[in-house]
């Protein structure tokens, strides 16, 4: 650096550069250095002597380092600076008369560190003297309200960002207002109250105010508005307000920006508050409630808007479901969303004949019906429409494309739609997402609309499409998402002639699911290593899965299920990084193979319905990631391993329908059952944005309306509740559960279990399990459904049940169980006969037994012993007579049966369905025989 000291400019960011400012060689000899960027380095720390000689400096960029602390004199001489960027830094002290000394400086970041307050720089200052500063930064830090004390000095400050930081409670607006006229104010994810409102006159030179997710709640104050003549943007939104709007609203006529999204305040559907808004050009009011209100309102807005955004503001299906009056005065509009509220009627083609410079037109999950009519004119602004999840019937109009000759983005899925796919689509030059699935669409693709070289996504699920489109796939030269699953296409895959040069690179996910594609799995597939995301379940494939599957080693999503392979699953499956395996529902035998072994990306792994043998291998324990386990309706043995315990991020079980035997692992009860992200199907979401030169795009403030980048989801299968659920996207977020129903399981169930205290679903029926039921139960807060049916437990029901206010299914039938049920109130209130029977010595009204009049086991075997010989005389005639009743059924039964041949088919039908099980027990000194309903 010694023959460069004329340099003005140094960029050395993200160059690993560490230690002590001062290291850094030759840097203190550019003392005409005017610019210096050495952000996203490790820095550690900087020095007096660190920076001295630059006393032209005026851009210094020391952001994303590792600094925590500068010294007095560090930053002492750089009296030219204007701008300072410390953000994302650890420090937690600051000199103040290091910082007072930068007399000239009009921007401070400080965002992104450890600083309490001012109170706790050094040499105990309190107070910044910065004259000159213009705009300060101290987001991300841990301020609490008394950092505004601290500004009074700043007498040109114009912008303050304090988002994020500990500002709790209410804050006086006059102590910021002593020695500022502040024209910014962003306190967002704060935790505020709305008195810090009170007092909001007093800033009346402000222009900016962010207030998003400050937890505030209540109506705003109807005072202090009416001051704010200079406001141009007011964002209140993600908190909890309500009520109506002040009546000072109508004079912040400097307004351009208005974000009240994600509250609870009425906004009367004309929308008079906003009428005297003239310079209003965005209005983001998502999630409150419209209103209606006297129908004799006609005054005209004097706003003409550029963006509108009213998504889910009507939930009532009481209220009109009119569109509000005054969007038929707007003729400026650039983004409408209007999305799933109780809109009715015809598609507004208004909307585009008003406002020539539309851009994007979300009507999304409405109630619009009949045929789609376009608008009398073409619009050659119309980047997006979105009218999905409504009603609308008929064939796709012919015409759409050259009404609207630049559309990139069309979404007409969820509707009624019938006849062919428009062939025009196909020419459309800037189409990128075309989704038409979930209507009554039939006939073929064209086949230009895969190949043409704009679309990204097409996404044509259930509908009546069919043909062969596995050839016209292969020439798909930029498609990177299809899906066409749920139609009537055919063909069979291992005879298409491919090889890797000629399959499309851009293909990333493919969805071919139900459908009627039949053959040999291709072995082709397997040298598409690019593929991210493949399923092909609900086809009439078989063979063996090919060796070459082995060589997606991208994959990360696999679904092969309910076809009909056969053989065993091939052992190579470790090499890939795959995260979800679904390969239910087939014929696939032999044990569980080493193909899954340390696979620590394995979050789903879903063998259901097959014909695995052998035992879980203690080699389970090295799926660290595994989040859903589902081996349900096997052949597999041998005990629960604990190997499973050790599985931090286990969360959903299901071994139910094998023959496991043993012992219940305790340690299961030290499951976290955590909530897991990863259990789903995640795509990076994008918001569209406007091309012009809008009032959005230059407050980058839009943001609500968002489509996914793929639509392939995770869908776990698992039965809870007595019956057989599906979760999917946030709920299968948090589903958690346990069942280890129908199988040989022994011994007492551990009281640990009772430590699962996230758990929803917990099913141990059709077991051997003896003992009592745990009283720890009780500690299962969450819990939803408890099935302990079938098994030997005996004992009483333990009363502190009573207090599971969630469980909405209960069941302990056909057990030992003795004593009074519990009292039936909350949620056991509900509960009825079916979840106590066959159990001959609880007693209850939902019995219709008195426990007064029952006798309890012991006194029965007591009474019997006592009576020596004549009682077990009497017990042995007890259990004649007994035995002579079920002769006599079953005789009557065989007489029905040999004279109806239909209900002797259906008897016979029955008995191979169900899994019966004779148990014998000894209560009382005689037998009881019970015949097992079907373990589903």
């Amino acid at each position: 650096m010694r023959n460069i000291s004329s340099l003005k400019t140094l960029r050395l960011s993200a160059n690993q550069l560490k230690g002590r400012l001062d290291h850094i060689h030759g840097l203190n000899n550019l003392t005409n250095l005017k610019y210096l960027d050495l952000s996203w380095n490790n820095i550690e720390s900087i020095s007096n002597q660190g920076l001295n000689n630059l006393s032209n400096l005026k851009y210094l960029d020391l952001s994303w380092n590792r600094i925590e602390s500068i010294s007095n004199k560090g930053l002492n001489n750089l009296t030219n600076l204007k701008y300072l960027d410390l953000s994302y830094n650890n420090i937690e002290s600051i000199s103040n008369k290091g910082l007072n000394n930068l007399t000239n400086l009009k921007k401070l970041d400080l965002g992104g560190n450890q600083i309490e307050s001012f109170q706790s720089f050094k040499d105990g200052g309190r107070k910044l003297e910065l004259t000159h500063l213009e705009e300060l930064y101290l987001d991300d830090n841990l301020f609490n309200t008394s950092v505004f004390a601290s500004l009074n000095k700043l007498s040109n400050l114009k912008s303050l960002s304090l988002w994020g930081n500990e500002l709790k409670g209410s804050i006086d607006m006059k102590e910021l207002n002593v020695s500022s006229n502040v024209e910014e104010l962003y306190l967002d994810h704060s935790t505020l109250n709305t008195n810090i409102l009170q007092g909001i006159g007093v800033l009346s030179s402000l222009k900016t105010l962010s207030l998003y997710d400050c937890g505030l709640i209540g109506p705003l104050p109807n005072h202090g508005w009416c001051d704010l003549r200079n406001l141009e943007v007011l964002d209140v939104s993600g908190n909890a307000l309500e009520g109506m709007l002040p009546h000072c609203f109508s004079n912040l006529t400097s307004l351009r920006g208005l974000y009240i999204s994600g509250n609870h305040f009425q906004i009367p559907l004309s929308f008079a508050p906003f009428a005297n808004l003239s310079n209003l050009k965005a209005l983001l009011s998502n999630e409150n409630k419209m209103v209606t209100e006297p129908s004799f309102y006609t005054s005209i807005p004097k706003f003409q808007l550029e963006v509108i955004s009213l998504p889910k503001c009507i939930t009532s299906q009481q209220l009109s479901c009119k569109l509000p009056t005054f969007l038929y005065y707007q003729y400026d509009l650039r983004y409408v969303d209007l999305s799933h509220n109780n809109f009715s009627g015809t598609v507004p083609t208004w909307l585009l004949e008003n406002n020539t410079k539309l851009e994007d037109l979300i009507l999304k999950g409405n109630s619009f019906t009949g045929p789609l009519t376009l608008p009398s004119a073409p619009n050659s602004k119309v980047s997006l429409i979105d009218i999905s999840q409504n009603k609308l019937q008929g064939q796709i109009p012919t015409n759409v494309c050259s009404h609207f000759p630049h559309l990139s983005h069309l979404f007409l899925s969820k509707n009624a739609f019938e006849g062919d796919i428009p062939p025009c689509l196909s020419g459309m030059k800037d189409l990128s997402i075309l989704d038409l699935s979930d209507n009554q669409l039939s006939g073929r693709v064209p086949e230009e609309l895969i190949t043409k070289n704009s679309l990204t996504i097409l996404r044509l699920s259930n509908n009546n499409l069919s043909g062969h489109v596995l050839p016209v796939i292969l020439n798909a030269n930029r498609l990177s998402k299809l899906y066409l699953d749920g139609n009537n296409f055919s063909g069979e895959m291992a005879n298409v002639d491919v090889s890797i040069s000629e399959f499309p690179t851009s293909l990333r996910e493919i969805n071919l699911g139900n459908n009627k594609f039949y053959g040999n799995l291709p072995r082709w597939t397997g040298n598409v290593s690019f593929l991210k995301r493949l399923a092909l379940s609900q086809n009439g494939f078989e063979g063996s899965i090919p060796m070459e599957f082995c060589n997606l080693n991208r994959l990360e999503f696999l679904d092969l299920s309910e076809n009909n392979l056969f053989g065993s699953i091939p052992s190579c499956f470790n090499t890939l990084n795959i995260k979800h395996v679904h390969l239910h529902g087939s014929r696939l035998s032999g044990p569980l193979p080493i193909a899954f072994y340390n696979i620590s990306s394995l979050v789903t792994l879903d063998l259901r319905g097959n014909n695995l043998t052998g035992s879980i291998p203690k080699w389970i324990g090295t799926l660290s990631s595994l989040s859903v386990l589902l081996l349900k309706d096997n052949h597999f043995h041998g005990e629960v391993p604990v190997q499973l315990c050790k599985l931090d991020s286990l969360n959903i079980i299901d071994l139910s329908q094998n023959m496991f035997s043993g012992i219940i692992p305790s340690c299961l009860g030290n499951l976290t059952l955590s909530t897991e992200t990863n259990k789903i199907l995640t795509d990076s979401k994008i918001s569209p944005r406007l091309t012009g030169d809008g009032l959005v795009k230059t407050l980058g403030a839009l943001g609500n309306y968002y489509y996914p980048e793929g639509y392939l989801e995770e869908v776990i299968e698992f039965t809870t509740k007595s019956g057989f659920l599906s979760y999917e996207g946030n709920i299968l977020t948090y589903m958690t559960g346990i069942d280890l129903s129908c199988n040989n399981l022994t011994g007492h169930i551990p009281p640990e279990l009772g430590n699962l205290s996230e758990i929803y679903s917990l099913n141990l029926s059709h077991n051997k399990l003896t003992g009592v039921i745990p009283s720890s139960f009780a500690k299962l807060h969450q819990i939803e459904s408890l099935d302990l049916s079938y098994n030997n437990l005996s004992g009483e029901i333990p009363n502190q049940l009573v207090e599971l206010n969630s469980l909405e299914v209960f069941s302990v039938a056909y057990n030992n169980l003795s004593g009074s049920i519990p009292e039936p109130k909350a949620q056991f209130g509900t509960f009825i006969e079916n979840s106590y029977e066959g159990n001959l010595f609880l007693c209850g009204a939902i019995l219709h037994k008195s426990c007064s009049k029952t006798d309890s086991p012991s006194t029965i075997s007591t009474v019997s012993e006592d009576k020596g010989e004549d009682g077990l005389i009497g017990t042995y005639d007890f259990c004649v007579s007994f035995l002579v009743s079920y002769v006599v059924v079953l005789l009557t039964i065989f007489v029905v049966l040999y004279i109806n041949p239909y209900w002797r088919r259906v008897w016979f039908s029955l008995i191979g369905k169900c899994i019966t099980t004779c148990r014998y027990s000894n209560v009382g000194n005689f037998l009881t025989y019970h015949i097992f309903k079907q373990c589903v």
